[in-house]
């Protein structure tokens, strides 16, 4: 782990972003594979997706939350309508977001305005035949013929890895949709584990990785240490995830009591410590392409394409001090962590 360590030294955030980043400057829509949100860039700062020539706007929409919850579909259409409006040009659920219940949502959107976003989403099957019957049914959920991205969902330990990568894992389903046009690129996403992750990039050349990183993350089994410096390396696109981890990052969350906190995982009695403002700031200081968080209404959405609107880089200095902000609660910052090793 200690190489990790010497490897964070090149991990560029503050003034010295990378993937540089551009701001109010529209390109020329050309008749090309990819979609087209001409409001993102009077938005937002936008950044190249990896390799892929696309530039999305600096904050992205999670389909959790509101979106992947059953009986809230009004409310759910209405928040995603509204994130395009907005110039939020960069979409990811998954087959398993609600039982289905997110892509249903976001599909009935997608129906009408597909060409407007860079649209993602992910198997959680690590066999070929299981990942095929999740492609054509994120497919037919979302109401398109292709995705942009494909990912390979919360991939956790070494065991799974081996698994993909078998014969008849997941990987060649991945490469059979990449082939036929079903997808564009193909994915990799995680929380659990960076050296896990740090493998199986190295052992394939994906197109993009999603990875939870935020201000808590340098405190414990670090992405941005361990992992992100091999992504930078690699030019893959990066996208940042569990920015405020549901809300229990922020100062302004208090906690239900611990009898109604069902999920041990998630379970605290504290508050958060910092604002939703240091949250997205934080992860948008840091080389990513993008950052996905999920919402709970319109007014969030809202809020958020504000603060990306009027998005600075930090400092080392200014990052530094929200991370220490968050040292009283690394446990729930970081609750989708490997807790097992003796931390």
């Amino acid at each position: 782990m200690g190489t990790g360590l010497a490897a964070a030294a090149t991990v560029t955030v503050g003034n010295s972003l990378a993937p540089k980043e551009t701001y109010k400057q529209v390109p020329v829509k050309k008749n090309d594979e990819h979609p087209f949100n001409p409001v993102t860039y009077s938005a937002m700062p936008t950044r190249s997706l990896g390799k892929t020539g696309y530039m999305v706007g600096v904050l992205s929409l999670g389909g959790q939350a509101t979106l992947e919850i059953k009986g809230r579909e009004d409310e759910a259409e209405k928040i995603i309508n509204r994130a395009i409006d907005l110039g939020i040009n960069y979409i990811d659920t998954a087959a398993s977001y609600g039982q289905g219940v997110s892509q249903l949502n976001i599909g009935r959107v997608m129906k009408t305005r597909r060409n407007e976003v860079w649209l993602s989403s992910k198997t959680h099957d690590r066999t070929y035949d299981g990942s095929m019957r999740l492609l054509e049914e994120s497919l037919t959920n979302l109401k398109t013929d292709h995705l942009d991205t494909w990912q390979l969902h919360n991939v956790q330990r070494q065991d799974q890895v081996d698994q993909i990568f078998a014969a008849n894992g997941a990987m060649k389903a991945m490469e059979k949709a990449k082939t036929e046009g079903m997808v564009r690129n193909i994915g990799i996403t995680g929380h659990f584990e960076p050296l896990v992750l740090l493998e199986a990039i190295k052992r394939y050349p994906f197109d993009s990785i999603l990875m939870a990183v935020n201000a808590a993350d340098v405190h414990y089994l670090s992405f941005k240490y361990y992992l992100l410096p091999e992504a930078q390396k690699q030019g893959i696109a990066i996208i940042g995830m569990k920015i405020a981890t549901r809300g229990r990052m922020l100062s302004s969350w208090t906690p239900p009591p611990l009898e109604e906190q069902t999920d041990v995982r998630l379970r605290t009695p504290k508050p958060g410590t910092v604002s939703i403002k240091e949250a997205l700031t934080y992860n948008m200081s840091l080389p990513v392409s993008t950052s996905i968080i999920g919402v709970d209404s319109i007014a969030q959405i809202e809020e958020n394409v504000k603060i990306a609107s009027g998005f600075s880089p930090l400092s080392q200095v200014q990052m530094e001090e929200i991370e220490f902000k968050t040292l009283p609660i690394v446990r729930q910052g970081l609750y989708f962590r490997r807790w097992d090793i003796g931390a």
